[in-house]
């Protein structure tokens, strides 16, 4: 039976420190591969928090990666060039961003957000510019979905 270790990594940065080290020795595995192959696994997410999932087998000491997605938050930062969030999001902006942006965010989380459809995929991420202090194409993203809202109820 496969031993799980789940763990949040920087993109492309893990390293074989107390976290993984502690996780994975007494499994005898080697925690040199197992960092390579994360960091290999992860580089296109350089500087971002991104959940890994190791599956050793304790027999044989195989592994296998599950590498998850980044939050939606940490795609949204990339995307504005910012390393965090506002601490006052009602009334500090830190960036804005487009609406194809948004769609494209969507998109890379697929199945990891709730909505059935790509408008509330959308709308989801959109909620979480609202907490971000991020702008949508200039406007309060309140105010976007709103409109989303009412042009929906509309059609």
């Amino acid at each position: 039976m496969a031993v799980e270790v789940s763990i949040l990594v920087e993109g492309g940065k893990a390293a074989a420190g107390a976290t993984l080290g502690s996780a994975l020795g007494p499994l005898g595995v080697n925690v040199g591969q197992v960092v390579q192959k994360i960091n290999e696994e992860t580089k296109q997410f350089l500087g971002m928090r991104v959940p890994v999932v190791i599956k050793v087998d304790p027999n044989t000491k195989a592994f296998t990666l599950s590498v998850g997605r980044p939050p939606v938050a940490a795609l949204l930062l990339k995307e504005i060039g910012k390393e965090k969030g506002s601490g006052k999001p009602k009334t500090e902006v830190i960036g804005d961003i487009s609406l194809e942006a948004i769609e494209r965010i969507a998109a890379a989380k697929g199945e990891d957000l709730f909505g059935r459809s790509k408008e509330e995929k959308m709308n989801q991420v959109i909620g979480t510019c609202v907490s971000l202090g991020i702008t949508v194409g200039g406007e309060d993203p309140r105010a976007v979905l709103a409109k989303r809202t009412a042009a929906r109820g509309a059609a």
